[in-house]
């Protein structure tokens, strides 16, 4: 596969830092996607692995849907792995719609570590977030923000299918009133 990364450009942040950047809570719900890709006998993390841990773990991550859509949300990613997403097991999520950032810049580097190139790039637009808020480490709304830049990606494939639109949740996200705190 082609690097997507730009001639002459850096590259991105290794995972080793990306994962010291998230928030405790945050790195949990990674642990949560890891464990349901490994059960799942799916080859790598993917965005909607990372969607279900964030509305499994995440009360400031619920917040921003509408009751009902919760609900639904987890009902379809509960079905992936009999029936809803079936179409997905044994195939790299890579939409090529968010450039691939990575250790090395291809798709090959996320492979390596485990991630899809589009949950690779969700995660670093997590921390560029915590970036520009000035706060030290990602949090889950962080991490869905991410999720939602890429509208082709499996994640925001869940959503459309539950009737939750991207860019109603992005502005949510984005009005949120939640305030930094130790968990930060």
């Amino acid at each position: 596969m082609q690097s997507r990364t730009p001639p002459g450009a850096e590259p991105g942040p290794t995972r080793t830092e990306t994962d010291s950047r998230l928030s405790a809570a945050l790195a949990s719900v990674v642990a949560g996607a890891r464990r349901r890709a490994v059960r799942d006998g799916d080859r790598q993390i993917d965005t909607a692995h990372l969607l279900h841990s964030l509305l499994e773990t995440d009360p400031d991550v619920r917040a921003v849907f509408e009751g009902a859509q919760v609900v639904r949300l987890l009902g379809y990613l509960v079905q992936r792995s009999i029936g809803y997403g079936l179409q997905w097991q044994g195939t790299v999520e890579d939409s090529g719609a968010v450039p691939m950032v990575g250790a090395t810049g291809s798709a090959a580097s996320a492979k390596e570590t485990g991630w899809s190139p589009s949950a690779s790039a969700a995660m670093e637009t997590a921390v560029e977030r915590a970036d520009r808020r000035g706060a030290p480490h990602a949090r889950g709304l962080d991490l869905l923000a991410g999720l939602l830049a890429d509208p082709d990606n499996r994640a925001v494939a869940v959503l459309a299918r539950a009737g939750a639109e991207a860019r109603v949740i992005l502005g949510r996200i984005e009005a949120y009133p939640y305030a930094e705190t130790s968990a930060d």
